[in-house]
């Protein structure tokens, strides 16, 4: 391996696996919750050893779940599902969308077209214009002699049989909308948790940063300091 090549790399002291030495992470500025985790599974890990990114990730993502788990108890098929997503970095509200459009049964595609239909005007002003032609062509045209004469025999039987499958048919809308509004809750859920847990961890990694930051300012510090020393030891020579 060539020196350039070695000098692009650096081998964690976690994995002992190698990483770009983009993503060395120092101990001494990784939050004292997470290093608890890191200290846990590795003992011998000290703040002065180093480790990859993606390997603080992936103890960040174990830090949410241990915080839901001790939050809610145990964690639920909707829970996983927004552990998923942070950890796959996907936006969860298309998946939703994907899965619902997946998940619909013929029957309730049915059940919802035919909701809508007979819940709309157009609907109404159809039958509406339905039965008065009917109506008008019995008593008006025909003279009351037509195929279905005043009382309207065969219209009420029309009626009850629609009425009949029309019950059902309110009921089965009636039960959509329940599990429509029971999957919307679901979603909101899931997307506020997500959205708790994102900015958990974007207070955990800014927190990071700023360590880091604190850390470097020190060391110029120290740098500085020293350098005044050899100035003060030069004057006094």
């Amino acid at each position: 391996m060539s020196t350039s090549k070695k000098a692009k790399i650096f081998r964690s002291d976690l994995s002992n696996s190698e990483f770009p030495i983009e993503e060395r992470v120092s101990g001494k500025t990784i939050r004292s919750s997470i290093f608890k985790l890191i200290e846990k599974d590795n003992p011998e890990f000290t703040t002065d050893k180093f480790l990859a990114m993606s390997e603080l990730n992936n103890y960040r993502q174990k830090y949410v779940e241990e915080f839901l788990t001790n939050q809610l108890g145990s964690l639920s098929d909707l829970d996983h599902t927004v552990l998923f997503s942070l950890k796959d970095k996907n936006t969860l509200s298309d998946k939703l969308d994907n899965d619902e459009g997946e998940s619909m049964t013929f029957g309730q595609r049915i059940a919802d077209k035919v909701a809508s239909f007979g819940g709309s005007w157009t609907f109404i002003i159809s039958f509406t214009v339905f039965l008065l032609l009917w109506i008008m062509l019995n008593i008006v045209f025909l003279a009351n002699k037509g195929f279905d004469p005043y009382p309207f025999i065969l219209l009420n039987l029309i009626l009850s049989s629609l009425a009949a499958v029309q019950a059902p048919v309110i009921m089965m809308s009636q039960n959509r909308q329940e599990e429509k509004d029971r999957e919307r809750g679901k979603k909101d859920y899931m997307i506020n948790l997500k959205s708790e847990l994102e900015i958990r961890m974007l207070h955990e990694k800014i927190d990071h940063l700023i360590i880091s930051q604190q850390q470097e300012v020190i060391e110029i510090h120290k740098v500085q300091i020293e350098m005044l020393n050899d100035i003060l030891k030069r004057i006094e020579k």
